[in-house]
């Protein structure tokens, strides 16, 4: 047994590292990273992602850590106007921990800045990768299982991560440790663990809960369970500065809904079966109510500006409401919050892992829904499974898993973006599933198989099956995943790096920039200039704060404009020709039509939508260099992407 343990770990490691090796010359030859100067390194950080990297630069260049922390809890020049704690509002632990170890290791002597950043999030995702093996590996038995759920990681890649293209997104820093929290959990709901390995499991969950919800603002989930998150919740209210938000999210309720319904009803397993299914509805009553009061309650006494936002975004999502407010329809219109489209449900299946998940996932639930009728029968549930019993769904451990895949599953049919959390969690647990004798045991035990010995059948199968889907991929998939390797691509995006240099030594260091988001947090990122908002889609402040300068976009006079942005400190708004000019299918969700709708400027004719006003639409108009787009405005900079226009600050009224 403890060759066969270490040898799983050796696997186990080796995948990691090798995922990590792959991910690393990938991302080199896709933007020819290391012979890219450091403006075009910085570049390749795309969707507004690139901001979080300038403030771990920062973390750099000040004399000392406490010194740059102080700095970023009392940062005023980021968002021009405002002074924000940016350790808050963007969740820069992540960032502070990786500058502090740079520091302290005397990394500068041997690497670059980028290269230590861009190696601690490859890093993490060998330790994801490393844990959905052993997850799968501890359920099923066998570490073929985690092999396999590697293979299906990588082969679904463009469905299971976004590190190819925004390294420093939240998400890279913090899944992988939600993964190691569902392989402890997992370990630790096992009924043949020691003691000891029992407790290595609670602390391994304590810790990785604590640093999931410490570094990304979206969490869940559960008797001892329930203390290792309320326990990381209070740390983590603390280390993000009270943060209202997490007093009034949906897990701190129901975990103090569940903590009172266990203690109101602790006779709840004694009676017969409808007075136990009347318990049961009951305990989910009681755990619901005294979730949704304790928020409610929350809310009402420390006020959460974004609750009623997400109230009416999913009034929308889910067709109860419609509106016309631009930042609900903004959202709705991002990828990540719409319908997943058939193609990824293709991809899936073509690379062999949905149709096994649905397999695995029917048997699972089926063993799953006997077990709870058995239990609310009165039949003692048993502690020792044995194969032969072929009871797959009385397993702990697998019960939790069926629930989780349940609810992420839901998620990923609403919204694309949580396919990210799914995919991976597909690939783990179906691996487990063809790799399980018990699974097949369970089946054999349905068909009252009687031919041939289903416990020798279902150990044949359990090795057979994942043996063909191995081969099968390696053929396949082998050579593709090695050709990504080899293909020469091309990044460079002369525009932006000509707009940047232009910025660095033409515009003043106290400057103000206004544009999209996305452009913005390229800005910050690359020559260190206040802006007017960041591209952060959690924060309805700088949501309402990018409204305003979209308008630029809009059906709106040059006075309407130089007006909003004045407000907001600006000197220079950048005007992209590739927003002014969209074209798009989808014509309902473009910019320009979603400031239309909110501005009032539409006109429906045959579920058809005119644009009308008495204005024209300003980013068209100023280019033709006339008053009194010149009384406000004076164009300093363009190239094909962009039209940068000087704010004036004295009004000069020349026709």
């Amino acid at each position: 047994r403890l060759v066969r343990v270490f040898f799983g770990f050796l696997a186990a490691v080796a995948c990691g590292i090798l995922y990590a090796a792959y991910l690393s010359a990938y991302h080199d030859r896709k933007f020819w990273f290391s012979t890219r100067q450091e403006l075009e390194r910085e570049l390749t950080f795309q969707g507004g992602s690139g901001v979080y990297y300038y403030y771990y630069k920062h973390m750099l260049t000040v004399p000392s850590f406490e010194r740059g922390f102080y700095e970023l809890t009392i940062d005023n020049r980021t968002v021009s106007g405002q002074t924000i704690n940016a350790v808050e509002r963007l969740s820069l632990y992540p960032e502070l921990i990786t500058s502090y170890i740079y520091r302290v290791t005397d990394s500068q002597d041997f690497v670059e800045p980028i290269y230590f950043y861009v190696g601690a999030v490859f890093g993490l995702q060998a330790v994801y990768v490393t844990a959905l093996f052993v997850c799968s590996w501890v359920m099923s038995g066998t570490w073929v299982a985690g092999m396999l759920a590697v293979a299906w990681y990588v082969i679904n890649r463009p469905d299971t991560t976004k590190v190819d293209f925004a390294i420093p997104l939240r998400d890279n820093w913090a899944l992988p440790y939600f993964s190691c929290q569902v392989a402890a959990l997992t370990g630790f709901l096992s009924n043949n663990i020691s003691s000891a390995t029992e407790m290595f499991c609670y602390l391994t969950m304590s810790a990785t809960t604590f640093t999931f919800l410490l570094v990304w603002e979206h969490s869940h989930y559960m008797a001892d369970i329930h203390k290792v998150y309320l326990s990381s919740l209070f740390p983590v209210y603390l280390c993000q500065f009270q943060n209202p938000a997490l007093l009034s999210s949906p897990l701190l309720g129901l975990l103090i809904g569940s903590v009172l319904a266990r203690y109101f009803q602790q006779k709840m397993k004694k009676g017969p079966f409808v007075a136990r299914l009347m318990k049961l509805f009951l305990h989910f009553h009681l755990v619901f109510t005294t979730a949704i009061t304790f928020s409610y309650l929350v809310k009402k006494l420390i006020p959460v500006s974004e609750s009623d936002f997400i109230l009416k975004f999913l009034e929308v999502k889910f067709g109860l409401n419609t509106t016309t407010d631009f930042i609900t329809n903004f959202l709705l219109c991002q990828e990540s919050f719409q319908t997943p489209s058939q193609d990824l449900f293709l991809r899936l299946t073509q690379s062999s892992v949905l149709p096994f998940y649905l397999l695995v996932l029917t048997v699972c639930l089926l063993s799953t829904l006997q077990t709870i009728y058995r239990r609310l029968s009165g039949q003692p549930m048993k502690t020792n499974v044995r194969l032969e019993d072929g009871r797959i769904g009385e397993q702990p451990e697998v019960i939790y898993h069926v629930c989780h895949t349940l609810l992420f599953g839901g998620l990923a049919l609403l919204f694309d973006g949580m396919k990210y959390l799914w995919t991976p969690y597909v690939c783990m647990f179906t691996a487990f599933g063809v790799c399980s004798p018990d699974l097949w045991m369970t089946v054999f035990k349905w068909l009252k198989l009687k031919s041939i010995h289903p416990v020798v059948l279902s150990l044949i199968l359990s090795t057979a099956v994942p043996t063909i889907i191995g081969f099968s991929l390696w053929r396949e998939y082998c050579p593709r995943v090695l050709a990504e390797l080899s293909d020469v691509q091309e990044f460079y995006d002369h525009d932006t790096v000509e707009l940047i240099n232009w910025i660095k030594s033409q515009a003043p260091v106290a400057a103000v920039f206004a544009g999209s988001p996305q452009l913005l947090g390229t800005v910050k990122l690359c020559s260190g200039s206040a802006v007017t908002s960041l591209p952060l889609y959690s924060d309805i402040n700088l949501l309402r704060r990018t409204e305003d300068t979209y308008q630029v976009y809009a059906l709106r006079s040059a006075e309407d404009i130089y007006k909003i942005l004045t407000s907001q400190k600006t000197n220079y708004v950048i005007i992209e020709d590739s927003i002014c000019n969209e074209l798009s299918l989808n014509k309902g969700c473009r910019l320009k039509d979603l400031l239309d709708i909110s501005n009032g400027h539409v006109i429906y004719d045959k579920e058809e939508i005119y644009s009308f006003s008495k204005h024209r639409r300003f980013c068209h108009e100023i280019k033709m260099n006339y008053s009194p787009y010149t009384n406000y405005f004076t164009r300093v900079f363009w190239n094909r992407s962009y039209h940068v226009y000087k704010v004036n600050t004295v009004i000069s009224f020349q026709y």
